[in-house]
Parts: structure tokens; C-alpha cells; sequence
């Protein structure tokens, strides 16, 4: 279980800064449903750490509070699956 959140992590890390280079390009962009997505399946960690990394998606409300939320989530599951 550690290896999978280490790795959907690093996922959301790369997923973000590639969306930000993208945007400078003016290139076609990760979906936001995808975003979501990475961070619903336990990259919420490193999706914030590349939020305020690459300064992208940071004054977005549902970015800012949703993925934190996403975050809590994880934190609670592992939580009571460990308990």
C-alpha cells in the first residue's frame, strides 16, 4: 500500500507540472476531470506539493479545498483500514 500511494504521488507531482508546461505552450491540457482524477485515487499529496511547485491551479477554489479534501479522505481511510 505504501509503494501505490508513493507511486499515484509521484504521478500527481508529474501530472501537474506537465499541465503547467503545457499551458505556457499554449498546448492541448490535461483534462481537469483527470487532475481530479489522480488526486481521488491518492495522488492528492503530490498534486498540492506541484500546485505550489509550479504555481498552477492555485487560485482555483475547487483546486485549493478539493484537493486537501481528497487528501483528508486518503488519510482517513488508511486510518480505519490500520486500526
Amino acid at each position: 500500500m505504501v509503494i501505490y500511494y508513493v507511486i499515484v504521488n509521484i504521478i500527481g507531482l508529474l501530472i501537474m507540472r506537465e499541465d503547467k508546461k503545457r499551458a505556457k505552450q499554449h498546448a492541448w491540457r490535461i483534462s481537469e476531470k483527470t487532475l481530479f482524477l489522480i488526486a481521488l485515487l491518492g495522488g492528492a499529496l503530490g498534486g498540492i506539493i506541484g500546485m505550489y511547485t509550479y504555481r498552477h491551479k492555485t487560485k482555483h477554489p475547487s483546486f485549493k479545498i478539493g484537493f486537501p479534501l481528497f487528501m483528508l479522505l486518503h488519510i482517513a481511510f488508511i486510518y480505519i483500514i490500520l486500526k
